[in-house]
């Protein structure tokens, strides 16, 4: 019997939750393996943070909550975008939900028409083109090369649009090349979507206080104001403040569309647990000295895993601004190895090595790995060791 439908059956599960599961069980078997394929910060959240969530407890808040968010949350983003993006939201033009993912997928599903297209640049965050699938939509990816930066120009956004153009994704830093897009950059892209006033833009910003080198972080609203009207910010708490577990995100747009992201969650989950908007608010409104420590510690890991990667011949790798990411060029070694793709490469570096990445083609990206710099610099050394030691192996250099 068949019970999926065909959207269903056309929808892969998270390429990297199924390397992160494959890595996981190796290791139940006693395997030595060092695990870079999840994108989670590897520190505990601020205490404060915990500390909210047991008076919430103790003070009853157990009980359903509004589809919106509670209003003290809702209060707690509407400053942080005032007080760090110059961006001036009313609570109704502000969402909260179950982690970013949810955002998105609400974001879709109150939209998209069958056949609207959505504009990826590429490499792109696993889950943004199967999210427009099942929703009905076409995710159109734009291949951004090492090059560009990883970056769309506007030229080749002005080539992509169609007229069943719905939206344009942004994500600044990016996951998985941590390219962090430029007030002027943005410019660039909004003369275009000017021209297109159809086009709604949805600005991944999740990884915002996460910025590893010179370049600053500038949000897309803040950027281009006269597109307000068309904008959808999406950011959340589990990257800042190391709370992935608590499924907490939250965007901001215009009243209306946030109306629509509430409605589908009303009919979806109800609300997001009040215990997890309760520790929310205490990261967003309490002392944000972790915030800045953890991206130090980041940058300083990038640094590190840098200096490693470029002793390493036979790769490429372009130094990220931002995120807690490696991508790497291996197009390369594939190219004189007897390897076929990046999977086979993902697959040979775990089974052999021990190291535990994402290919770059559930990127969008075929011939790269992704690596996650969130872990101890130890492991982040003798990660980089075992890639080394697959690079230069005699087996390859013959092949």
């Amino acid at each position: 019997m068949e019970y999926e439908n065909a959207r269903s059956r056309g929808i892969k599960a998270s390429p990297s939750m199924a390397v992160a599961m494959e890595a996981k069980r190796l290791r139940a078997e006693g395997r030595d393996i060092i695990d870079l394929s999840l994108g989670e910060p590897d520190f505990d959240p601020p205490p404060h943070v915990s500390e909210a969530a047991q008076e919430a407890v103790r003070a009853g808040g157990v009980r359903y909550g509004l589809a919106a968010g509670s209003l003290e949350l809702r209060e707690a983003i509407r400053q942080k975008f005032l007080n760090e993006n110059r961006l001036d939201f009313s609570h109704d033009e502000i969402a909260i939900a179950n982690g970013a993912k949810q955002i998105i997928f609400d974001a879709f599903l109150a939209t998209l028409e069958e056949g609207d297209e959505v504009i990826i640049p590429a490499p792109c965050w696993v889950s943004y083109g199967d999210i427009v699938a099942l929703h009905g939509g076409k995710p159109v990816y734009v291949r951004c090369d090492p090059g560009a930066g990883y970056k769309l120009s506007a030229a080749r956004l002005e080539q992509e649009i169609t007229p069943r153009t719905r939206w344009l994704m942004l994500n600044s830093p990016s996951n998985p090349t941590g390219a962090i897009y430029t007030a002027q950059k943005y410019a660039a892209i909004a003369v275009v979507l000017d021209r297109h006033p159809r086009i709604l833009i949805l600005s991944d910003e999740i990884y915002e206080h996460i910025v590893l080198g010179e370049t600053p972080f500038v949000s897309f609203g803040q950027a281009c104001p006269a597109l307000r009207d068309r904008t959808l910010i999406v950011n959340g708490v589990s990257k800042a403040y190391a709370m992935t577990g608590w499924r907490v995100g939250y965007a901001a747009g215009p009243k209306n569309l946030i109306a629509a992201i509430s409605k589908m969650q009303s009919q979806s989950v109800t609300s997001v647990c009040g215990i997890a908007q309760a520790a929310a608010t205490a990261a967003l409104s309490g002392d944000q000295s972790f915030v800045s420590a953890v991206a130090q510690t980041f940058r300083h890991r990038a640094t590190l895993v840098a200096a490693a990667l470029q002793r390493i011949p036979g790769i490429e790798f372009v130094r990220p601004d931002g995120a807690f990411y490696a991508f790497i060029d291996m197009r390369g070694f594939i190219a004189r190895s007897n390897l076929a793709d990046d999977v086979a490469v993902a697959r040979r570096l775990l089974n052999e090595y021990g190291l535990s990445s994402v290919p770059g083609s559930a990127f969008a990206m075929p011939g790269f790995i992704r690596l996650s710099i969130a872990a101890p610099e130890e492991e982040l050394q003798k990660a980089c060791e075992r890639l080394a030691r697959m690079i230069t192996s005699p087996e390859f250099e013959t092949a």
